[in-house]
């Protein structure tokens, strides 16, 4: 591999989700570009589409994307692991708690049951994004020195 990981959400409305990422989360929007029917239709990805890059702060990339022809179907509230396709995206932190307030202050969902749970010498903590998707929240404050590994 020669970049970063990157991720493409499919979204509803890219300027929301847009700013949820950026504002909540800490990405930083780096470009905005539309993919041609002519393109995204042989890729399989449906026909035209807006793609917004947001970098991540430790490296790697989100790419919101916008199918401007068919509308996207609303998502069900299941579960992350109860559903086929990605079940959530993953982002460390050094302290998760003012994340935490930001998610509380943007109205986002808690899916995790405390808030925020401890485990393998981590926090861990589940939201659902403003479209449903499912965002994990790490950091290395669970006081076991089993730190620095994905759940």
């Amino acid at each position: 591999m020669t970049l970063p990981f990157e991720v493409g959400v499919v979204v509803r409305d890219l300027e929301l989700m847009e700013r949820f990422y950026c504002d909540v989360l800490g990405c930083r929007a780096e470009r905005r570009s539309g993919v041609p029917e002519s393109v995204g239709g042989p890729a399989g990805l449906g026909g035209e589409l807006v793609v917004a890059w947001l970098r991540v702060p430790s490296g790697g990339c989100v790419k919101l994307i916008l199918p401007r022809s068919a509308p996207v179907p609303e998502r069900a509230a299941a579960s992350p692991a109860g559903r086929p396709g990605l079940s959530y995206l993953t982002f460390h932190f050094d302290d998760m708690g003012p994340v935490v307030e930001a998610l509380r202050a943007a109205g986002a969902r808690p899916l995790s049951d405390p808030v925020v749970v401890r485990a393998r010498g981590r926090r861990i903590s589940f939201w659902a994004d403003p479209e449903g998707n499912s965002v994990e929240l790490v950091d290395a404050r669970g006081g076991d020195p089993d730190q620095g590994r994905s759940n």
